[in-house]
């Protein structure tokens, strides 16, 4: 049995989750400058999740749904994630966005399983608070090893693919590192970077 993970925003997803429900209030440009720095490895990622949750604070669940229901998938994600499956891969996703996003796209794509966080709501609304498996820098790195130890799989037979300082901890514990239009800081750190906006080239780098 081999392993593949996948980040979400801007791998799986081609976006940022967190900017899609940030135009509801007009803040597009602030997350995403946030969500860049915080990419870049020149932020804090709890401290810059946490803040633009905050800002999230009065959106409906049901419009978080709605929009998380919508956001587009990176070209070949349907096809890179069959495509390892058949070569016997078990694929997950490790997200630092949110459940909302993510367990729709694991059923969409048929993938193994996802991790990612949990936006709190009361009544209906979010609170912006937000909670979950994947809160800070290294818990990428840490639910992978955990996982690695109740399939007993070695970081020679795992597959990371990331595009941002948050999956560093990941490439720690795997053998095969796929920077994916990544940034600089993750670049440094993987044996195969993809440029294109095609999930499907990893494919050609394994088979």
């Amino acid at each position: 049995m081999k392993l593949a993970v996948f980040d979400y925003d801007s791998t799986l997803m081609d976006g940022e989750t967190l900017e899609f429900l940030a135009r509801e209030f007009g803040l597009e440009a602030e997350v995403r400058e946030i969500t860049e720095k915080a990419m870049r490895g020149e932020l804090d990622f709890f401290e810059s999740l946490t803040y633009r949750v905050s800002l999230l604070k009065g959106l409906s669940v049901v419009k978080v749904d709605e929009i998380c229901r919508s956001l587009p998938l990176m070209p070949g994600a349907q096809e890179v994630v069959s495509g390892l499956q058949k070569a016997g891969y078990k694929v997950v996703c490790f997200s630092g966005g949110f459940k909302n996003a993510t367990v729709q796209t694991m059923n969409k794509l048929g993938m193994d399983g996802e991790f990612s966080n949990i936006l709190h709501s009361h009544e209906g609304l979010l609170t912006g608070k937000v909670g979950g498996e994947m809160m800070f820098g290294n818990s990428k790195g840490t639910v992978l090893q955990t996982l690695q130890r109740l399939m007993k799989i070695t970081p020679e037979n795992t597959l990371v693919v990331g595009d941002g300082a948050n999956d560093l901890s990941m490439f720690a514990h795997a053998l095969t590192r796929v920077a994916f239009c990544a940034k600089d800081i993750l670049k440094k750190e993987a044996n195969i970077i993809i440029e294109e906006k095609d999930l499907t080239k990893i494919l050609g780098y394994l088979f």
